[in-house]
Order: structure tokens, then sequence, then C-alpha cells
């Protein structure tokens, strides 16, 4: 689509560009983020949302604004440069907002969402697009931007790593509840029909420490002869130390874990109903979706203490060391068999989930805007 400049609202609502890149293919977390912070702000009468992306792969909605250089070129540019500015293509917005973790140079107030802080702790752990990404991010910080943190574990680290007091912590909410089918659906592993699992939900990334997990349920599946742990996502950079934890275990449980790769929300939503315990022992995570969709799906929540994850989870979760494998097995031991604490971690997870909306954010966000614009117009 055209790039021209657009003419200013009429209607004195705030004009704020927002990134919709994330919502492009398939959703991730950030893109499930962007998408109910889009839709939420969209219910505010006086913010005027005009979506951009900077990307030339597929079409785009009708009213978003293509921006002109190749995610690729952006990347390496902004990386090292504060120069294109977007403001010729993004006027009349007052404010610019990036919503996954970039945002591009303009003379405009900007505000950056950042979800957590991995990759700028762990740089050797981040793709080459990762760590540009966490370059751009850190030159935005330097000329003025605000960053959106997901949680006040983000927010420090944000201000520890990227020096900065311009800070607005302002918390997610809980992905919706599928609603229930009238039909019948079917397991996406035939093998998990009727047997009871352990469920872990995400990229197979050394940050979600599912080799610990791998050997904390080596721990227990003496026990629990018929117990399943399914590893639920796509592939990642600790899939080849996954497999070696996996080998390790005696015959018996080795065969009992299952990996699905990529799933979709359908198979997330029958892996949900059914699992026993979402486990969920990362190394570290700005907000953390898959604690408050177990608890949206009344399933009892084992968790690490690290991040945010005590923030987001309170006491709707058994927490334990992220380093600590035989705490970690007790945890998932006690919320497989202890009918009193599963009773007690649903009824907690249920009003942690209430806990959190999409119109709280939007809300903040929109007070935000209109700060950032009054700022900007003294």
């Amino acid at each position: 689509m055209t790039a021209e400049p657009r003419s200013a609202p009429r209607d004195g609502s705030l004009a704020v560009a927002i990134d919709v890149g994330p919502l492009l293919g398939a959703l991730t977390g950030v893109g499930a983020a962007a998408q109910h912070m889009i839709a939420a702000l969209n219910n505010d009468a006086d913010i005027a949302l005009q979506p951009y992306a900077c990307s030339f792969r597929g079409a785009l909605q009708p009213g978003t604004t293509r921006l002109p250089l190749p995610a690729a070129v952006a990347q390496r540019m902004w990386a090292h440069l504060s120069i294109p500015r977007m403001d010729h293509w993004l006027r009349p917005a007052q404010v610019i907002h990036g919503t996954n973790y970039t945002v591009p140079p303009s003379r405009l107030p900007r505000v950056v969402t950042v979800y957590d802080c991995w990759f700028l702790r762990s740089p050797g752990q981040a793709s080459g697009a990762v760590v540009r990404a966490g370059r751009i991010l850190r030159r935005a910080v330097n000329s003025g931007a605000t960053v959106h943190a997901s949680s006040h574990a983000t927010a420090d680290a944000v201000r520890e790593l990227l020096h900065t007091s311009r800070v607005e912590v302002i918390p997610l909410a809980a992905l919706p509840v599928i609603a229930r089918t009238t039909t019948t659906l079917l397991a996406p592993i035939a093998d998990l029909e009727g047997v009871p699992f352990i469920l872990a939900v995400g990229t197979l990334e050394r940050r979600k420490n599912l080799r610990r997990l791998v050997q904390a349920f080596g721990h227990i599946a003496a026990d629990n002869t018929d117990l399943r742990l399914v590893l639920a996502g796509s592939d990642g950079d600790d899939r080849a130390v996954i497999n070696e934890a996996i080998d390790q275990l005696r015959p018996n449980a080795r065969e009992r874990v299952m990996l699905t790769g990529r799933i979709d929300d359908t198979a997330k939503q029958w892996l949900l109903r059914h699992a026993q315990v979402l486990a969920y022992p990362s190394l570290d995570e700005g907000f953390g979706f898959p604690l408050l969709e177990a608890m949206a799906y009344d399933l009892p929540v084992v968790a690490s203490t690290a991040g945010s994850i005590p923030e987001v989870a309170g006491d709707a979760a058994l927490l334990v060391a992220p380093d600590d494998v035989i705490a970690l097995a007790e945890a998932l031991q006690r919320a497989l068999v202890d009918s009193g604490a599963r009773s007690r971690l649903i009824t907690a997870g249920r009003a942690r989930v209430e806990h959190y909306s999409w119109q709280n954010t939007a809300t903040h966000l929109a007070d935000l805007y209109r700060r950032l614009a009054q700022e900007a117009s003294r």
C-alpha cells in the first residue's frame, strides 16, 4: 500500500502508530500479546490506532502502513544508526508503539514493549536477528524511548541492563479460554487418550529449563507407572540437550516422554484440558502466558521462582528453585496426588486469572500515550 502521510484525526483522538508485524504469520507469544493489546486499545474511543509493519512478506490488512524498508535491512541499519527516521510514513501519529522489542527511529514520542530480557543477559544463546533487535532496543532507549515492561521483574532487568528510568510496568493478561466444542476433540497424540500426563508448553529452548524437567520426571516415573511427560512446542536451541536427558532415563520412563513439535490452538486446548499438571520450570520469564492459561483451564501449576513467575503466579502455583531437580520432582508429585493441594491451586488459579485483564492493559497504555504526547507538546 502507499506510504503517503495521512491526514490528522478530526475527532480529537490521539493518533498512535502501532506495530502489527507480530500478527503476521503464525502467532507466537509476542504475537498473541500484540493481538490482544491492539484489540483492547481499539475499544478506547479516544485512541486512533494507525497500524504499521516493517515487513515485505505477505499482504497487509487494509489501512496498514508498510514501512519502506524490508525488516532485515531495517534491523541492520537501526542497530547502528538512528536513520532513516520513519516520521514521514507514520504521521499524523503523535506516538509510536513498537510491540516487539524494537521501535523505528523518530522524533515522535516512542514506546517499546519488552517482554523479557533473557536475550540481553544471554546474548550467546540468541540468534543474530535477536541480537540485532537488542542493539536497536538499546539505541531507542538511549535516544529517549519509554519501555513498556510486562512485569516488575522485567522492569527491574530493563533498568539494570539498559540503564534507563523511563520504564512503565503494565501487565498483560490471560489468553482467552477456547470455548468447549460439542465435537469431541481427538488427542493430538493417540497414546495420550485416557492416560495422565504432565504438560510443558513452549519452544524447546534453554530458557525453558526442560532438561531438568525431564530429570525430575525420571525421579517420579517409577511411582507413577501410567504417567507421561509431554513437551509441547517447536524445536529450539536446547533440543539436543533435552534428547540427551531423555536418553539418560530408565527405559520405562524414557518411552513415556513425548515431544509433540509445534502445536496449534486446538491441540493446545486439548492438552490443557486433559493434563494433570502444567510444569513451567523456566530459568527466566518476562510474563509467562502458560501460567495463566493453565489456571484458566483449572490446571494445577508447578513452576520455578525465576523472573516474573512468582509475581504472575502469586499463591496459585507450587514454586521451586529452577536448578533444584529434587524439589521440582517433589512438587510435581504433590500436585499429582495431593487432592487438597490440587483443589487449593485450582481455586487460587481462578482468582489469579481474574486479577489480570486486557482492558486494564489497554487503559494504562492509553494513559501512557497521552502523557508522552503531552510531554512532547510542551
